[in-house]
């Protein structure tokens, strides 16, 4: 069961105040507020009064519902998109943004037009509101929402591993070392922020120091070779701190690949800080590419690990299709801080 708030409509008519504002576009009444209470390890929780002082502040007309549980935001996103409601605002982490974004992708019906993304960075790394500029200061994120600047995006899917129908994805998907930092980061709870994720990377040195062989196939070219990491990035960070694909456009049509080949247990942790940094491409382990489609299949019996947004898709997967849905979802963006 999901547990629902219902906020009273301020604005008149139900209807957001700042509809007026020039360039905006019209809110229908009451926007849905999908607000993940344990994201940021239950922070958010803490943090709901705020935001919702925020949002008054603004006279922005809401309905919000709280989840209690994995899948409850996809369900309610669903729903919102099927009811034909204007705009659908993700509140948690990316895991919740990713969970949004699937529900309204995978609404059914007629004659109503995809609901917009509105997203608050109220969970721990935020790598998707990031790359569409919000930042995570909370006065800031409510003051762009509440501007109402839009616009159409790429959407990335990923099909194999525990989900053979597809799971829609926005930020990007990992494969190999990465996603078994993300596991370990989600172990250790004593730790937040950048700090978590590098004690994780050391972690994962003694857990994950030999690259696997995978086949990769794009761009009419199959590579068959060792790789501790495979980045495919709609965004531009993972990891909270892990600059992936610094020049990414999420308007392009093309994915920007991030390929780790073979590398050392005792280089690992140097390479590590360099995509900290974004200066990877330097380095001759790593090779940067774009494509629109990629396939990975598993080579000799080992197994891809691999997720969506800090999803898990699979831990011991055989094959993985990704490809891009161009310029699929409306999202309320900082356009003035988002390199797109």
């Amino acid at each position: 069961m999901l547990s629902i708030i219902s906020v009273p409509t301020t604005g008149k008519s139900g209807l957001c105040k700042y509809h007026k504002r020039k360039g905006n576009l019209l809110l229908n009444k009451n926007p849905l507020l999908i607000y993940n209470p344990i994201a940021a390890q239950e922070k958010a929780r803490l943090n709901l009064p705020l935001v919702e002082s925020l949002l008054q502040e603004k006279n922005f007309s809401y309905e919000l519902k709280l989840t209690d549980q994995p899948g409850a935001a996809l369900l309610l996103a669903k729903s919102a998109a099927e009811e034909g409601r204007d705009l659908v605002i993700a509140a948690g982490g990316d895991g919740t943004v990713n969970e949004v974004i699937n529900g309204i992708m995978r609404a059914e019906g007629t004659n109503w037009k995809r609901p917009a993304l509105g997203v608050l960075p109220v969970g721990r790394g935020n790598d998707y509101a990031f790359g569409i500029g919000i930042p995570h200061d909370f006065k800031q994120a409510v003051e762009i929402l509440v501007k109402n600047q839009r616009q159409t995006l790429d959407v990335g899917k990923v099909t194999g591993g525990d989900f053979p129908e597809g799971r829609f994805f926005g930020n990007g998907v990992g494969l190999g070392f990465d996603t078994v930092v993300g596991f370990e980061a989600m172990k250790i709870k004593w730790l937040h922020g950048i700090a978590s994720y590098l004690l994780a990377v050391i972690r994962t040195m003694f857990l994950y120091a030999h690259a696997p062989v995978y086949e990769l196939s794009y761009n009419a070219k199959t590579i068959q070779q060792p790789y501790l990491m495979v980045s495919i990035m709609n965004g531009r960070r993972m990891g909270g701190s892990f600059m992936m694909a610094p020049t990414s456009s999420a308007t392009d049509g093309k994915f920007d690949l991030c390929l780790a080949g073979d590398i050392k247990q005792h280089q690992i942790l140097p390479v590590a800080v360099k995509f900290m940094s974004g200066t990877q491409e330097k380095d001759p382990h790593v090779k940067m590419d774009r494509t629109s489609e990629i396939t990975i299949k598993a080579i000799a019996g080992k197994k891809i690990p691999a997720h969506a947004d800090g999803e898990t898709i699979c831990v011991a997967g055989d094959f993985l299709k990704v490809e891009i849905v161009p310029l699929a979802l409306d999202v309320i963006t900082n356009l003035e801080n988002a390199r797109l």
